[in-house]
């Protein structure tokens, strides 16, 4: 199985889109786009939120210009659930805010003997679309949580603690209590 291109392939300086243009107008689109990886972007009781039992807020956000993979959020998505679902029982709300849509592509080149005649090398080097990515600017939101109470908040920031090795840049977390605000 081909494994992953590396991630700072996809430099952080050259988030913006590029879009192939082409005197021929077949080529100036994407063929195929990859599956979504990421299976739900709400998970917990929403409706919690409405009854107004969860007044903690805990929101990670990104600190600086940076792409992040649709199989990175899944990973961090996976873990963030279970363990939220482990701990707190369904008294929760966990959201996925970005959505990833900048398709990822590759030119594929061969190695070894005789890959000299199999390729064109940069020669129409568009690539293959691989995967997907989400393009985060900073001060936008990652991920979104609904908590019941304190510790509750202290425990998932705990498990923002392990889950950001799995994600590129650096992120930070605000934390707002709505009981506050409501009196």
């Amino acid at each position: 199985m081909a494994s992953l291109r590396k991630a700072n392939a996809y430099s952080k300086r050259k988030v913006t889109p590029y879009t192939r243009v082409s005197k021929k107008r077949q080529k100036s689109f994407i063929k195929t786009v990859p599956p979504q990886k990421i299976v739900k972007f709400e998970m917990g009781k929403p409706s919690l939120i409405r009854d107004g039992k969860l007044l903690h807020v805990l929101k990670i956000i990104s600190t600086e210009k940076v792409q992040i993979r649709h199989n990175a959020l899944e990973a961090c998505r996976q873990f963030l659930n279970k363990k939220l679902d482990e701990e707190l029982a369904g008294q929760y709300t966990f959201k996925v805010v970005p959505f990833p849509h900048h398709i990822q592509r590759e030119n594929k080149m061969l190695t070894g003997a005789g890959a000299d005649r199999m390729q064109t090398g940069m020669q129409l080097a568009f690539g293959k679309a691989i995967g997907k990515a989400a393009i985060l600017k900073p001060g936008k939101e990652l991920f979104i949580f609904h908590l019941p109470n304190e510790k509750a908040v202290q425990f998932t920031r705990k498990l923002v603690v392990q889950v950001k090795s799995k994600l590129p840049g650096r992120i930070r977390a605000d934390y707002e209590n709505l009981s506050l605000k409501k009196e």
